[in-house]
Order: structure tokens, then C-alpha cells, then sequence
């Protein structure tokens, strides 16, 4: 969607929040996808002309958040359904955000983000615990399709509302356990939906939540 001249949102340099929200999904290997509410998540986001000190076409800003203070829900039995089922109590996938930086055309809402995660599962409060899954993908706007998965995002609305898509080859974590179960090394695809605003704006209620249609 593009937006006018009066929709578009403020340039980086206003200061951003993006968001995270409901009606997101996460699927790995052969295994459906994930239902995921990714709600109350995000951080702070910094911005400029230039991206990885290159300067950028017109019309696009370069765009930065600190994983430090990004902040992304765990998987866990509250935030996750799979096969309408919420996850298992005690099994538990804790997001730990290592890179979130692009950019993103204020006019259009295109949005490109690098995104680098270690991905911790645990069991039993702890119990078990398998060495982190590390994640890097592009997410984006656009559409995405890799050797198992495809999905279209959405560019950011008036209300910088849209939805990220990326697709990731995922390696053996080293626990046999784990990699048999996942069915690793294979290929994992996120959907994010997400909102990015000025940070002082209050987020308006979010659409109803309906379930990603499978790509």
C-alpha cells in the first residue's frame, strides 16, 4: 500500500517504537505452523540517511534497534498455539534478539530488517535445556520464497501497521535430541506483524485476530 503525502509517518529521526503484535506464526522443517501473539513486544528504534554507513535512495531511511532493549514474547503455552492447541505447559522458546537494522521508505512502508536470534528452548522449568538455535534472516514486506515455505508480507499502513515475512535456513543445534525431533538442518519462516509509529503514540487497538492462511 502507498501512502499520501498526509499518511506518511515521520522520519526516523522523530524517534520510533516498533511494535510487536498478535496474529503472528512461526513454522520450522516440515512441522504447521505456529500461531503466535507477539503482543507487548519491541523496542526503541533509531534511524538516518545512510545504512551500514552507505547513504540510501531517496525516500528511504536507514533503520536500528538495540537488541538490548528489544524486548520479543517467549513461546510458550500463554502466547503460542499449534494445531489450535496451546503449547504444552513447561516447554518454553525464549527469543534472545542479537540484530534488528535496515531500512524502511516512509512513503511506500516498505520495511527490510536483518534479524539475528538465538532461539533457547527448555523443558520442565529448566530440566532440559538444548543449546540455542541461532536464527539470522531478512525480514520484509515483500514476499519471500524459499526451498520449503513462501509468504507475502504486507508494507506498513497509515497507522504503520504491517506485516514482516522471512524465511531462514536453520542448522543442527549439536543435541541429537533436538535435531531429529526438528528434523534439522532445514528451513524455518517467520511472520511478524508489527507496528512501527512515533514512540510517544499510543497503539490503537489491534484487528481481530484470525489465524495467518497458510502460503
Amino acid at each position: 500500500m502507498v501512502l499520501s503525502s498526509a499518511q506518511a509517518m515521520p522520519l526516523a529521526g522523530a524517534g520510533l517504537w516498533l511494535r510487536t503484535e498478535a496474529g503472528c506464526s512461526l513454522a520450522i522443517g516440515r512441522w504447521p505452523r505456529f500461531a503466535y501473539n507477539a503482543s507487548g513486544g519491541g523496542g526503541p528504534a533509531f534511524g538516518g540517511p545512510a545504512h551500514g554507513g552507505v547513504a540510501l535512495e531517496e525516500g528511504w531511511q536507514g533503520l536500528q534497534l538495540d537488541p538490548a532493549q528489544l524486548t520479543i514474547p517467549d513461546l510458550c503455552w500463554r502466547t503460542t498455539r499449534f494445531l489450535g492447541l496451546p503449547l504444552p505447559p513447561g516447554l518454553r522458546i525464549a527469543l534472545r534478539p542479537e540484530r534488528l537494522e535496515g531500512r524502511w521508505h516512509h512513503v511506500t512502508g516498505a520495511l527490510e530488517l536483518d534479524f539475528a536470534a538465538r532461539f533457547q528452548f527448555s523443558l520442565g522449568g529448566g530440566l532440559y535445556r538444548a543449546p540455542d538455535l541461532i536464527v539470522r534472516t531478512r525480514l520484509t514486506t515483500a514476499a519471500v520464497v524459499g526451498s520449503r515455505h513462501q509468504a507475502v508480507g504486507q508494507p506498513l499502513d497509515g497507522l504503520g501497521r504491517g506485516q514482516l515475512v522471512g524465511v531462514a535456513q536453520v542448522a543442527p543445534s549439536g543435541d541429537r535430541w533436538l535435531d531429529r525431533f526438528l528434523g534439522l538442518p532445514d528451513e524455518a519462516l517467520a511472520l511478524l506483524r508489527c507496528r512501527l509509529a512515533p514512540e510517544e503514540e499510543p497503539a490503537p487497538p489491534a484487528p481481530a485476530f484470525r489465524a495467518p492462511a497458510v502460503g
